[in-house]
């Protein structure tokens, strides 16, 4: 095999990997956003919500969703470093493991967001409507358990 064959079956792996890696990042991202988009359709469709409860609401949203699209944009930036590590190392090496370590850090650190903004949420519903609540979460979480 020529040197120069070698390279391009090198970089071509890279690549493909450094793909994958980033469709992989994406997919761990956007899977909460289901549940997430599930919860909010129950609590406006089924908890009956009052014009006070939907007030106090608000401004939870509004602060959730501009820390979640921060959150989106770090662990996009931490996907493109980890495809960088990949295309570099062309292996497992020191680069992709700090990678990948970033990538861990931005996902736990929006599923904690989501955590405190279901809570804070739950905050504002009364016994019944928070009981409808949990149970939904409980279900979204365990979906893939099941």
């Amino acid at each position: 095999m020529t040197p120069s064959r070698r390279l391009l079956i090198i970089g071509l792996i890279a690549f493909l990997a450094a793909l994958a890696g980033v469709f992989v990042g994406r997919a761990l991202v956007d899977a909460p956003r289901a549940n997430e988009t599930e919860l909010h359709a129950m609590l406006h469709r089924e908890l009956k919500l009052t014009s006070g409860q939907q007030q106090k609401l608000g401004p939870i949203e509004a602060q959730f969703k501009a820390r979640r699209e921060a959150l989106e944009l770090e662990m996009r930036a931490a996907n493109i470093r980890l495809a960088q590590a990949i295309a570099a190392e062309h292996g497992y090496g020191p680069q992709v493991t700090r990678a990948i370590d970033e990538t861990h850090e931005v996902m736990g650190e929006l599923q904690k967001e989501t955590l405190k903004h279901l809570f804070a949420m739950r905050g504002v519903l009364d016994r019944d409507q928070a009981a409808m609540f949990d149970k939904v979460v409980v279900e979204a979480l365990t979906a893939d358990a099941r």
